[in-house]
């Protein structure tokens, strides 16, 4: 097993993971890319505080209101076109797309998927998690013989930084024809506006 999220949108990777296994099976994450580039960039601004704004880096123009798709922020939410490169070397069939808002709201619903997915007996249920009202999403209970729970660490779960609404609505409008392919790639609908 191999976990990180910059193998979904590196160019090269499909074609090394193939060369390693062609049996391989490959989940991936994915949430509205608008929500993962606040994401994005409160988890920078945490590391660099003194960078520019979103609104400023989200545009290689504002007044014409063209968007710079080469932001890493912003590019890394086009998966139709990451998920296009995996799929010249992968079938459908062997990539699971974890829906990351349900994997909040529904923690045991998308891992009884990955179960299935990986041909698992389902065991991860609801009564494995308790909702963390400070981080705002699922932690896991206590496993046996551990003394404390488990959540994410300290730099999940942070309130994002406040974007203008109007640079959010452009961003949606940017996104939605990306959003449409990439749902006809995946044969599923993620609802992301």
């Amino acid at each position: 097993m191999e976990k990180t999220p910059r193998y979904f949108v590196t160019v090269d990777t499909p074609a090394r993971v193939h060369a390693m296994s062609q049996d391989v099976k490959l989940i991936v994450v994915v949430r509205d890319p608008v929500t993962r580039a606040i994401s994005d960039y409160t988890q920078i601004i945490s590391k660099t505080p003194d960078i520019p704004s979103f609104e400023s880096l989200a545009f290689k123009n504002r007044t014409t209101g063209q968007i710079d798709s080469l932001w890493s922020p912003l590019w890394i939410g086009l998966y139709a076109q990451h998920m296009e490169r995996w799929l010249a070397w992968f079938p459908r069939s062997q990539i699971h797309l974890v829906n990351g808002e349900r994997l909040i709201s529904d923690p045991a619903g998308e891992l009884g998927k990955v179960q299935d997915f990986l041909g698992l007996q389902r065991i991860v249920t609801d009564k494995h998690f308790y909702f963390n009202k400070t981080k705002g999403f699922p932690c896991l209970k206590k496993p046996e013989g551990s003394s404390k729970p488990h959540c994410l660490g300290k730099t999940k779960g942070r309130t994002h930084v406040t974007i203008d609404p109007e640079v959010i609505q452009k961003l949606r409008d940017f996104y939605k024809p990306h959003n449409q392919r990439f749902y006809q790639l995946a044969g599923q609908n993620f609802g992301w506006h």
